[in-house]
């Protein structure tokens, strides 16, 4: 598999630093309310990069960790009246709810801040002992950009003209800031009264860790200090990104992440998604609108990684119409397969261009085509080779984590046609025949088909 490096800004062709077993590790979410489908869109594509190397027959250990102390966490608990733990608990089981209804993996280790602070203060200790970070006078320590000449390298700052030493005296205390702010970060926050009961002891004083530093520590507990691939929004290229190499290198020594997998922003009807817009999107908000999980999931894979992806409600009609006619192709290929013989693809046949359009930069778009344009090719074949082109199929469906619907779905009946059916029925019923062959010929010119049963009828789009 090929996909794009960030850092190296070119496609690097992927394989396992030790012969075996492919590392990578994810950031994950923020447990402060319900992920929307902008954090969802790298989640899942994440995941699609996952089955795409294991269908690939490569072994993976995946690691995505969980936000659950930060400036956000803290601040909503406290408003809600509840401890730290209970407060991102009831989120946490919700990201995993909303991540198993559209249908990604389980990382394999799935680490909390909370549970690693003792390893956050270790590697706070290191970078203060090689002077790399210094303490300051509220008891917050922060990390000194200047003594790490490589830094701005990933999001290219360091093609700026940048004066490291000027931002001596500059400091950066919130977890997140602008994303032109060049300036110390801060590694462990010193205690203060908005915090609450939500600190922890340490040899500067009572405090928390800065957000940047929890990744780094977990990384270094799972993964080491070499590992095979680090993914995450493009939004956190500067600074969170950028901070996690600094610390990671200066603390631990090693290369870090041998590849930099990132995914670019959603947009919702051509704009920045915001709840002030009233555009702004979780997965309930939209089931409670009718659509299904599967449904947001292809929407989110229908675009490169790469490219951003313009999210509309009409994008969620058109991924049902998709889904609806990839699961009748899949069932007339059944169709033609001897029920006695099954397969377990050894070779992809006329899916084959979907499959290679996922090793090549995880393409799924081109992937998505690609299974159209098999199956039109498929419907030629008979008995066991249809047999072999169905395993192909679902092999390709597993990559990208679709669950296909068993039946066709039904459509959904305007008012207005629903009354002349039923006008019309009630014509045929009183054996009106000419007024029921008439209105047959409106309902075709409005688009709708209908058929006659012996108690009913059923209606159905031409």
């Amino acid at each position: 598999m090929r996909l794009y490096d960030t850092l190296a800004r070119e496609l690097k062709e992927l394989r396992p630093l030790d012969g075996s077993t492919f590392r990578f590790y994810c950031c994950g979410p923020t447990v402060y309310g319900p992920a929307h489908i902008g954090n969802f869109r790298t989640f899942v594509l994440q995941d699609v990069f996952r089955r795409t190397l294991e269908t690939g027959g490569m072994r993976t250990f995946h690691v995505r960790n969980i936000t659950d102390v930060d400036d956000k966490t803290i601040r909503d608990s406290m408003a809600a009246g509840q401890t730290l733990k209970d407060f991102t608990g009831r989120w946490t089981e919700k990201f995993h709810a909303d991540c198993e209804e559209l249908g990604t993996l389980q990382p394999h280790v799935e680490p909390g801040a909370v549970d690693h602070i003792e390893q956050q203060v270790a590697m706070i200790a290191t970078l203060v002992e090689k002077g790399h970070a210094y303490p300051s006078e509220d008891g917050s320590v922060y990390f000194n950009i200047g003594s790490y000449p490589e830094y701005g390298r990933l999001s290219r700052l360091d093609t700026r003209e940048l004066d490291l030493g000027k931002t001596q005296n500059e400091r950066a205390n919130a977890d997140e800031y602008e994303k032109d702010s060049i300036s110390d970060f801060v590694l462990w926050k010193g205690r203060k009264p908005e915090d609450g009961d939500n600190y922890w002891p340490s040899p500067w004083g009572d405090g928390r860790p800065g957000w940047h530093l929890e990744c780094s520590a977990m990384i270094q507990e799972y993964l080491g200090s070499d590992f095979d691939l680090h993914g995450g929004g493009e939004d956190l290229m500067f600074p969170h990104h950028e901070n996690e190499i600094a610390q990671s290198k200066c603390a631990c020594g090693g290369h870090f992440a041998a590849h930099w997998f990132h995914s670019t922003h959603l947009l919702v009807d051509g704009g920045k998604m915001s709840k002030s817009k009233l555009n702004f999107y979780t997965l309930d908000d939209l089931k409670a609108k009718g659509f299904t999980a599967m449904e947001v999931r292809y929407v989110l894979i229908g675009a490169h990684y790469r490219k951003q992806l313009n999210f509309t409600l009409d994008s969620l009609h058109a991924s049902r119409e998709a889904m609806a006619k990839l699961a009748k192709g899949a069932r007339n290929l059944a169709a033609k397969a001897p029920a006695e013989v099954r397969f377990d693809a050894v070779d992809f046949g006329p899916f084959q261009g979907a499959w290679d359009s996922l090793t090549d930069d995880l393409n799924t778009p081109g992937c998505l085509g690609g299974l159209f344009t098999g199956l039109r090719e498929a419907v030629k074949l008979e008995g066991e080779e249809a047999a072999k082109a169905l395993a192909a199929f679902n092999r390709v469906l597993r990559a990208l984590g679709l669950t296909l619907p068993e039946e066709e779905p039904e459509a959904e009946v305007p008012a207005e046609i629903r009354a002349l059916a039923e006008e019309r029925w009630a014509a045929r019923t009183a054996k009106d025949w000419a007024k029921a062959d008439l209105m047959r010929g409106q309902l075709t010119e409005k688009g709708w088909v209908m058929k006659d049963g012996k108690e009913g009828y059923e209606l159905s789009p031409v």
